[in-house]
This record gives C-alpha cells, structure tokens and sequence, in this order.
C-alpha cells in the first residue's frame, strides 16, 4: 500500500499540534488557582460530642448551638434584657408566680416549621425532662402553658427574681417539635433544627459546617458560612492562625504564652484581637468532709496563703484577672471583695493554731486538670509559692487527672483540693452562686444532697440557703446586697478559693471584621465578614 509523504507528514505535524495544545489546556487548568473558601473558618481546641441543647454543657458546643437557634431572650453588651424569640419583656404577676411571654410571629425553624408557643412548650418540657443541665430549672416551674398561638405562660412554684437570666440559656433554645417528635425522652447528638442565621449542613466531632439560613426572621448573616475544625493541641492552634491556615480563633484552652504572643501580635497589626465579656472564674474547691480539711481553721490559714497577683502574672501574664469573688464583676456585685488578700504571716499563725508548723506539716494533695495548660502552671506555682513563704508549716502535692475523669469524680468525694473552672449557665450572680453551693440536705457544716455534693466540696451553711432564697424574692440592690451576703458566708466557710476571672477571646485574620460578643461572652458569628468580599 503507497502512502504520500506529504500526507503522511502533515498527519503527524497535526497530532503534535493538538498533542500541544492538549498539552497548554491541561497545564493551564492544572496550574489553575483553587476557589477560594468564602466560608468563615473557625478554630478552636476540643470535640463537640453533641449539639443536643438538652445535652451540650460545653463552652464550644455552647457557641455553635447560639449560631444554630435563637433563646426566648439574650444578654447585650451592657448587660441588658433584649428580646430574641419573644416579642417583649416577660410580664410578671404581682405575686412573681406566673410569668407570660409574648413571642415573636413569622419566624421558622430550618425545617419549615412555624415557632409558636406549643413549640417552645415542647422544647422547655423536653429540657426538664431529659437536660443534663436542668438543674438550672430547680424546681421553679410547675407548669407550662400555652394559652394562644403566640403566648406562653409559666405557672412558678416560688418566686424567682433569676428566672429573667435563666430565659437567656441557650439549653432551652427552641427545637423543632415535628423533627425532634422521636426524640422527646433521647438525645440527637448529631443534627440540629433551630431558628438560627445558621442551619447545619454537615456534622462529625472535628468538624461541623454551618450555611446561611435564608429565611432567618432577623437578616442574612454577614458571611458564606462557617466551617468549625477541631485541633488537638495549642501549639496546632497557635500554627494554624499565625500561618493563616484559619481565618478566626477561639481561646478557649490555648496555652497562656501563645495568647500573650497573639495579643502581641495584635498589637502590631498582624491580627485582630477581640475581648468578651469576663464571664469564667477559676477556683479550688476543698473537700470539707475529709480529715484533712474538716477543721474550718485549716481552710481559713488557705485562704490567705495564695498570691492571686503572682499567680496571674506567673501564669497569664496578666491576662487573666486575679479574683476574690465567685462573681464576675460586670454582674453588679462591686462592693468589697468577700474573700482576704494574700497574708502568709496571718497564713502561718492559723496554721499554728491548728497545730501545724515546725516539725508537723500540712501536706495539701492538689489535682489539676491535666488537659487545661493553665492548671498546671497555677498548681506549680503555688506550690513554689507555699515552698518561699510558709515551708515551714504547708506542703501541696501535685496530682494531675484528665478534667472528664476529675468531673465524674467530683461527687464522690475522690479530691481533697481541686482546681476547677466555672462558667454561670446565664448570665446572673444565682447562675454562679447557686451551682455551687446549694444544699437540699444539711447536717450540721456539711452538704448530705446537692449540688454542693456534686461540686465536692460537701459544705452547707442553713444561713447561706436562707439568704440565696431570700434573693429570688427581691429586686434591685436589695437582691444583690443578699446575693453579696451569700458570698461573704461562703468565704466564711473557706470551702471554696476564687482565683482568677477569665474573659473570652478571639483573634481573627487582618482581612476580617473584628470580632463581637454577646454579654454572655459567646462569639456573634453572623456578625464577622471578610473586608474583600
């Protein structure tokens, strides 16, 4: 068979040609810069397990369940009422037993359905029924009504001057009752139906994506969506956002020198930093149904012995904020602080008293979460604190254990002294002062039943119970004078030590609006938008 050259050439000049051009439009498109993620993507350290909101109890599952439902009402910057889902303030009876809440009309859940007054009845129902939180409810409500489409009534056992904070928690944020019907008396871990800015469109524990729900009752949210990952350690975290890997990071459990080397940062410009309102406390809880420290003039010598200045500066850098209080100051109790200053001569005279000094030491046994960096640090630094100034009379031994296990031991009495953290369900001085040291059950000095029991510190005082009732029927500055006396009986009773006073913080990308929170300290992640787009 003849072939002509020429024809047979220009076959194989034509397939290098396209056999080039294949070539460009491949390399082209290859060496083709990926789109750009619009989505917000937040950081932070710690799964979240569940985004039940009668389940979740942990500051990050917390947040997200804020940007993925609405409460009846929130906290503002000033510490002010502001209606969410209702329509106005609560009415209240003149007997502060029955409180009527007007609700919002228009406004869906992510599935369709309406929120109306049966909805939010189901949701609270279902909070008391199952909450792991719903000790917060404490037996105030004994009924809940639903006398029209829009209104719903609660008919109260006793008055309650904090049942205002208490419709500010995001554990009873409305659920929708047709797609959570099979799970009234269960747990949904991994989906959730609210009425947020934002609906779920993917979940796992490292990481949950968040889109824009396009019928929410009060605007679009600022951004594409936002992308939650998990990192395991402090030091992945203080990578990813110095490397800008993510666009915005959460504080909660980075390392105190890396948040002082990202407020530096800040400070030249590098990032933008933002604080919360100061709403964490750190403290130690003594266990006073023990031997060791049943003797109240024992934990009295300990509420001299620390040097909360020292502590913070050691520790935080100062950035967290030395504390004599079980209250965060914005919460309106700024008398006097009700626990002493650090006085280790005062420290070692009570230590004498109680037969201790010379050749008898007090060794204190003192557990640190052993995943909370800053326990470690407060933990070493007493006890170089107590080895410089009163080595003649105390001793703390170190003990380290993972914070899920402290907590479930917490209430079997298995910590002579632990160090702990706490965070009010609401916004309220009773949010913080009740969880710890309620007691339904009292002999003598020590708690048989209540949350002091599960708090492990074991102590009651029946003036104390009567001044934090006494509280739930008064208003204004009465209501804190006797929240106030409630502390200045607890630090009498030196069963529980304040540290410090923590505020939440965020540090976002250049490119980013500068983060904003709510007056219950949680990130307002609708509000954050990247400046080019």
């Amino acid at each position: 068979m003849n072939i002509n050259p020429k024809i047979f050439y220009q076959k194989r000049i034509n397939l290098r040609l396209l056999f080039i051009l294949f070539l460009i439009i491949f390399t082209q498109t290859s060496c083709k810069q990926p789109q750009k993620n619009k989505s917000i993507i937040l950081a932070s350290k710690g799964k979240i397990d569940s985004l039940d909101p009668a389940q979740a109890n942990k500051l990050l599952a917390i947040q997200l369940i804020s940007s993925l439902g609405d409460p009846l009402y929130s906290i503002d910057s000033q510490g002010n009422l502001e209606p969410r889902l209702a329509k106005g303030e609560p009415i209240i009876s003149k007997d502060g037993l029955t409180i009527s809440i007007p609700l919002k009309e228009n406004v869906r859940f992510h599935d369709g359905t309406i929120f109306d007054s049966y909805a939010m009845a189901f949701s609270l129902k279902r909070f008391i029924k199952i909450g792991t939180l719903n000790y917060i409810i404490d037996g105030r409500i004994r009924t809940i009504e639903t006398p029209s489409k829009f209104l719903i009534r609660l008919k109260l056992n006793r008055p309650s001057s904090s049942i205002k904070g208490l419709l500010t928690s995001i554990n009873i944020t409305p659920v929708s009752p047709s797609y959570y019907s099979q799970h009234e008396t269960k747990f949904l871990n991994d989906n959730f139906i609210g009425t947020g800015p934002y609906k779920l469109s993917s979940y796992s524990p490292e990481k949950q994506v968040l889109v824009p729900f396009e019928d929410y009752w009060d605007g679009k949210a600022n951004n594409y969506g936002i992308t939650y990952i998990s990192f395991n350690t402090s030091t992945s975290l203080f990578s990813a956002i110095k490397t800008g890997q993510v666009d915005v990071l959460l504080s909660n459990s980075i390392e105190d020198g890396q948040r002082l080397a990202l407020h530096r940062l800040s400070k030249q410009g590098l990032l933008i930093e933002s604080q919360g309102p100061a709403t964490q406390i750190g403290y130690i809880a003594f266990r006073t149904n023990s031997n060791l420290l049943q003797n109240k003039l024992t934990r009295e010598a300990l509420k001299f012995s620390i040097d909360r200045e020292l502590i913070s500066k050691q520790v935080s850098y100062g950035l967290r904020e030395p504390l004599r209080s079980l209250t965060p100051p914005l919460l309106g109790l700024k008398v006097n602080p009700p626990w002493p200053a650090y006085n280790p001569k005062l420290s070692s005279s009570l230590l004498k008293e109680a037969g201790f000094c010379n050749n008898k030491k007090l060794t204190i046994p003192l557990t640190f979460r052993s995943n909370v960096p800053a326990d470690k640090l407060l933990a070493l630094t007493w006890k170089e604190q107590i080895n410089r100034d009163l080595s003649n009379c105390l001793n703390i031994s170190l003990n380290g254990v993972e914070s899920t296990t402290v907590y479930k031991q917490l209430g079997e009495g298995a910590y002579e002294a632990v160090i702990l953290g706490w965070t009010g369900d609401y916004p309220d001085p009773y949010a913080f002062l009740s969880p710890l040291l309620d007691c339904k059950k009292i002999k003598e000095d020590f708690c048989e039943e209540g949350e002091a029991v599960i708090g492990g510190t074991f102590w009651a005082n029946n003036k104390l119970q009567k001044a934090l009732q006494n509280s739930e029927e008064l208003l204004g500055q009465e209501r804190l004078k006797e929240l106030h006396k409630v502390e200045v009986l607890a630090a009498n009773g030196a069963a529980i030590l304040p540290i410090w006073l923590e505020k939440p913080r965020a540090w976002a990308q250049p490119n980013l609006s500068t983060p904003q929170f709510d007056g219950s300290g949680r990130l307002l992640l609708n509000k954050i938008y990247k400046k080019d787009e």
